[in-house]
């Protein structure tokens, strides 16, 4: 995550288990040794919650943000999670309910509002996690959103009754910062212009693309895709909308 830089601020970090919809959810749990400035709440990727996040967390938090990153397959026994390669994992996105992975990402903020004290909670997700952040926009629980080259549609393979169309979720959006690559064949042009028509009605939003980037360049350093330049680029214009 070295394209985060590290904030100023001292950080405790540590897993933690939230009361979910339908039962636990594990989550990475970070904050600022002094009081946060506002809560983000970190939607991870088709992997989940590892050390990559654990990481992540600890340097938004060093920036002033109480964290909470919750696994997406929480449903799945952690024994059997650990087994789960990518693959699989994008198998089991068409059981999934929308209802529950929101209502997921809602206890996480509930847990940063209690436990941290924070009036403001954002959401921040990439890749399946920017897809669901587009979708936690339109709840009214978050202040604002970020989506790191989320799906603006449901990938034909993804499809079924309880997942619902992002673009549907945008109508009383909060604000939203929506990041993408020129070249990610997860989010085609209409697909982008589709959203950024969408966000037009949406004061404060913005969506950037990077014309050479593809798709995950700029949450893990270790990807291929990784672009240092570009991913700076957008760390920095996320701290300034979360801290807006």
């Amino acid at each position: 995550m070295a394209a985060l830089i590290e904030g100023p601020d001292e950080v405790e970090v540590e897993r933690i288990v939230l009361s979910g919809p339908a039962g636990p959810v594990d989550a990475v749990h970070a904050r600022p040794l002094g009081m946060p400035i506002a809560g983000v709440v970190v939607h991870p990727d088709i992997l989940g919650i590892r050390p990559l996040f654990d990481d992540l967390a600890r340097r938004l938090a060093s920036h002033g943000f109480a964290v909470c990153a919750p696994e997406p397959f929480w449903a799945v026994d952690a024994a059997a999670r650990a087994e789960l390669d990518a693959p699989t994992r994008l198998g089991l996105v068409a059981d999934l309910r929308d209802a529950l992975q929101l209502g997921a990402l809602e206890a996480a903020a509930d847990h940063l509002v209690v436990a941290d004290d924070v009036q403001r909670v954002a959401i921040i997700g990439f890749c399946m996690g920017g897809m669901y952040a587009l979708k936690a926009a339109g709840t009214g629980r978050f202040d604002r959103a970020v989506s790191c080259y989320g799906m603006v549609r449901v990938p034909e393979g993804w499809r079924g009754d309880d997942l619902a169309e992002p673009l549907d979720a945008l109508a009383d959006a909060c604000p939203v910062l929506a990041v993408f690559g020129g070249i990610d064949p997860w989010t085609p042009s209409a697909d982008v212009e589709a959203l950024r028509d969408a966000l037009a009605a949406v004061p404060g939003s913005e969506v950037v693309v990077y014309p050479e980037a593809d798709h995950g360049f700029v949450h893990d350093p270790d990807r291929p895709a990784h672009r240092a330049e570009d991913a700076a680029d957008v760390w920095s214009r996320v701290l300034a909308f979360l801290s807006a």
